[in-house]
């Protein structure tokens, strides 16, 4: 399908630069289903109502993967020269050999970098108590960095004080401290991810206590999102575009929460266009609505015409015009109301993208 099928004109004003002051303030239009009379199509409610929305007895299921703080701001050793290095994939541990010290427990990461003056490997970069050892190219024409830590503490330790939260490039200012706790979900578990499941910033401990209430039991995968969920479309045709990949987990224990959610006729209700891809991707060919316990890494795209399934129903931010995401929701919810909802959303002063309002929809019969 061609991409500019899915643009949207949306003002720079409603690009949500923070997010709300509680995570169940934001607000949430709801998508009813097609055969829904024409004035509850769309319905302005907030997060904080989704335990009322979401059927009882429902399965939840949220990406329980973790930001890294993946920004590090540095000086070159020799030069004092400022650095900005944007780690993108852990590659190994290792032993680094220093000359003339002592041998060091390091991490090799593939990486960015952005400096005033080319950066020359065989170099270090001090960034607090991490020095990160410029390597050399790795792949990808991404650099190869190791990090070590001058401190007692351990590396991973040492990148945790000193890195800076990888916001979204949409976001037009430097991180805060409260972005440590807000870019990052009450569920938050697996380290790995350089960008937020946004949908589920919005869940809340007392929001999940309540879903808990009315029946619903949770479960989650793991889905590690990474810079490729930024990346542009630059091809007419979605078919001809190089879909990124992203490493997955689903558990046996999810798995047979789904295989009961199926046995009692609840349905599945995904967190995120992440929960969608990672439960997708494990779909059972020989079990329909059941998935395939696995760890891997999914190149999965999907845009209208795609055959859901495993999700009954999404909750999901709004996402950037022209994206794999956009394609993705208006696969799941219908091509016409999921764009009529978002026309409406920006109409409405819907805020949008990573700390914006969200959407709950089902899915789009057949």
């Amino acid at each position: 399908m061609r991409i500019d099928a899915f643009d949207y004109d949306l003002p720079p004003d409603r690009i949500a630069q923070y997010p709300t002051p509680e995570r169940e303030q934001a607000r949430l239009l709801v998508v009813a289903p097609r055969e829904a009379d024409t004035e509850r199509a769309l319905q302005h409610r907030t997060v904080a109502e989704l335990a009322e929305l979401i059927p009882e007895g429902s399965l939840v299921v949220v990406n329980d993967t973790r930001v890294i703080p993946a920004r590090l701001l540095g000086l070159k050793a020799d030069t004092g020269g400022k650095v900005e290095i944007f780690l993108v994939r852990f590659v190994e541990a290792r032993i680094l050999e220093i000359p003339g010290g002592e041998p060091r427990d390091a991490e090799v990461w593939l990486a960015l970098g952005k400096a005033s003056k080319p950066l020359r490997f065989g170099t270090d970069v001090i960034a607090g108590n991490v020095c990160i050892h410029l390597l050399g190219r790795g792949e990808d024409g991404l650099l190869e960095v190791a990090l070590s830590s001058l401190s007692p503490a351990s590396v991973r330790s040492a990148l945790e004080a000193e890195g800076h939260v990888p916001l979204p490039p949409y976001i037009k200012r430097a991180d805060e401290a409260l972005d440590e706790e807000r870019y990052q979900t009450v569920f938050a578990r697996v380290p790995g991810a350089l960008a937020a499941p946004t949908a589920g910033l919005h869940l809340s401990r007392a929001l999940l206590g309540r879903l808990a209430v009315r029946g619903c039991e949770l479960a989650s995968v793991t889905l590690h999102v990474g810079l490729g969920t930024f990346q542009p479309v630059t091809v007419d045709d979605l078919d001809a575009h190089p879909m990124h990949a992203e490493t997955f987990e689903i558990s046996r224990t999810t798995a047979s929460a789904i295989e009961r959610a199926r046995e009692r006729g609840r349905p599945v209700v995904a967190i995120g266009t992440t929960v969608v891809r990672a439960l997708e991707s494990a779909a059972n060919t020989e079990q329909p609505g059941h998935v395939i316990p696995m760890r891997g890494e999914t190149r999965l795209l999907i845009q209208p015409g795609y055959r859901f399934r495993v999700v009954d129903m999404l909750v999901t931010n709004f996402h950037l015009p022209r994206s794999t995401l956009l394609a993705l929701v208006c696969a799941f919810g219908g091509y016409e109301r999921v764009l009529d909802a978002y026309r409406h959303a920006v109409l409405e002063n819907y805020r949008f993208f990573s700390y914006g309002d969200a959407m709950l929809l089902p899915r789009e019969a057949g």
